[in-house]
């Protein structure tokens, strides 16, 4: 055989071995990836079992979800939220336990980050969720509204986030939103905790 036909050859055989390797690299990392998202997955459904305690989200009727088919208002709450005092388009970044940014909550569906439209009205907070389950937090469950940078896992610049921090049966909660517009964040904080701090002013009496 001449040195021309073993050049050749050895060069194809190289190019074989070249591509098997590539092959197996490819494979390998696509079952490293799946493997990664399983266990995501797993455990995402793990803390979710162990969130299962956690009481259904309040609905109820408001300028928002009156045309989608909300629950009748909870009991000693008046029949009309009222007047929208604040309303606001963006989205919903997740909720944790309240003061423990990285404890996300994923239960009743409050891990699925989402659109959100926000609706502030004497009556409480109602947070609208295209895709994803809408909740409505009675004015006397809130407990304070502050800007942060970050929660569950999600950082933003600072006072990025509006964080509503509300008690929902035995818990307290954290929730993260971010307007469209974030000049907005400053006037809900200051609307928010007005209303909160006249809630406890007057519940002392």
């Amino acid at each position: 055989m001449t040195p021309v036909i073993l050049l050749a050859a050895e060069k194809k055989s190289a190019e074989v071995t070249d591509w098997a390797a590539r092959i197996g690299w490819v494979v390998g990392l696509a079952l490293f990836v799946a493997l990664v998202y399983w266990l995501m997955r797993e455990g995402w459904k793990w803390r979710g079992t162990l969130q299962g305690d956690l009481p259904e989200l309040p609905t109820r009727p408001s300028p928002t979800t009156l045309d989608r088919g909300g629950e009748p208002p909870l009991p000693g709450m008046p029949e009309s939220p009222g007047a929208a005092k604040l309303t606001m388009s963006g989205r919903y970044h997740g909720s944790t336990t309240a003061g423990q940014w990285l404890d996300r909550i994923v239960a009743r569906g409050l891990g699925t980050r989402s659109r959100a439209e926000l609706t502030l009205t004497d009556a409480g907070l109602d947070v609208v969720r295209p895709g994803a389950s809408d909740f409505f937090v009675p004015v006397a469950a809130l407990r304070e509204a502050r800007l942060d940078k970050g929660i569950a896992g999600k950082v933003l610049t600072e006072g990025g986030l509006l964080v509503v921090t509300w008690a929902h049966g035995d818990k307290l909660i954290d929730s993260g939103f971010r307007s469209d517009h974030a000049a907005e964040h400053t006037t809900w904080v200051e609307t928010l905790n007005d209303m909160i701090n006249k809630t406890e002013t007057e519940g002392a009496r």
